[in-house]
């Protein structure tokens, strides 16, 4: 094992086997507020309101997140200048977004100093442990904001060279801004796969990444790319560390780690949505389509035993959810012989 393995590899032993990762940043932000009915999505707080991210990424520290996610999801060079921006005042919204996580995981740690125990009354957890910042870097589909990160289908785009070349700028600025590990998120084809893992390759970029992929069906990937053949490109990428799947309703996760299983012994990821679906037309989730969190959280016990060690929630997820999540995997292991 190398030493960019070595990192996931060790932060998963401090924390037992098995770590937290937060939950929806979007739907969270509206709920402080923020009106995020723009193309860029989440990443329009880094222009309008970054405090909001930071009270954001709080929230998810203190119900028990061990891996906070950037808001770069949909923060794109192209998308900023197409608002405006010059390039360098875009990179430098890119590398806000790394340095507003990195803030909130420092206020949390001043705040663990300042607590006696574990647990503060109003059910917050304080608790100083290995926190990882992940930069995120979404899909070319993200970037369009028309739905197509769920499909998977992108027409002419539909190129290697076209899509390094779309990411290549914006991952190795987001790699150089501090993150501990870079989130390819809501993958949904295997040539953006491929091409994320090109340009790991061919950048200097000596920080772990993971590739995390979404379903629609418990079997394939959206775009209806084989699993495990998307699996197979991160399998043979020593930078990344983790695989898996995100943004993919509960009930399909159980099938799909153990399809993923079958191809690679790396770290499983699993952050599914809240199993609402989304209207890419009305941009906007189907209400009364999800599950509770308490049947979510049903869910996690069954994800490790077959193979996930790293758990958490996407869109329409909550610190409730990831709270519930954390103290579903500590009884567990307090739990094991």
């Amino acid at each position: 094992m190398g030493p960019i393995e070595a990192r996931m590899s060790d932060f998963l032993s401090e924390h037992g086997g098995v770590a937290v990762v937060d939950g929806g940043l979007a739907t969270e932000l509206e709920r402080h507020g923020a009106d995020l009915n723009d193309p860029l999505w989440s990443a329009k707080c880094l222009l309008t309101s970054p405090h909001l991210i930071r009270t954001v990424h709080l929230d998810y520290l203190e119900a028990g997140a061990d891996i906070i996610i950037t808001a770069s999801y949909q923060a794109t060079i192209q998308g900023f200048e197409g608002k405006g921006f010059s390039r360098d005042e875009s990179e430098n919204l890119l590398r806000k977004s790394v340095e507003i996580a990195r803030e909130a995981r420092d206020i949390y740690y001043s705040r663990c100093c300042e607590s006696a125990s574990g647990y503060t009354g109003d059910g917050r957890i304080l608790k100083h442990r290995s926190i990882m910042v992940a930069a995120s870097v979404g899909s070319y589909g993200a970037y369009l904001a028309d739905g197509s990160e769920y499909s998977g289908c992108y027409g002419d785009a539909m190129d290697m060279e076209f899509l390094k070349n779309f990411h290549r700028r914006r991952v190795k600025v987001l790699a150089d801004s501090g993150p501990d590990l870079i989130a390819f998120e809501t993958v949904p084809n295997k040539l953006e796969a491929q091409a994320f893992v090109q340009l790991l390759e061919e950048e200097d970029i000596n920080i772990p990444a993971w590739l995390s992929f979404n379903s629609k069906d418990g079997v394939n990937v959206v775009s209806g790319d084989s699993l495990s053949e998307c699996v197979a490109v991160a399998e043979l990428c020593k930078k990344i560390v983790a695989v898996g799947i995100n943004c993919t309703p509960p009930r399909f996760i159980r099938d799909l780690i153990l399809s993923i299983k079958k191809v690679t012994d790396k770290p499983i990821l699993i952050y599914p949505n809240s199993g609402e679906s989304y209207d890419a037309d009305r941009k906007e989730w189907v209400q009364n389509t999800g599950i509770s969190d308490q049947d979510f959280v049903s869910y996690v016990n069954k994800w490790c035993e077959v193979g996930a060690s790293l758990v958490g929630g996407c869109c329409r997820t909550t610190p409730n959810t990831i709270r519930a999540i954390y103290r579903t995997l500590h009884s567990r292991s307090s739990a094991l012989p």
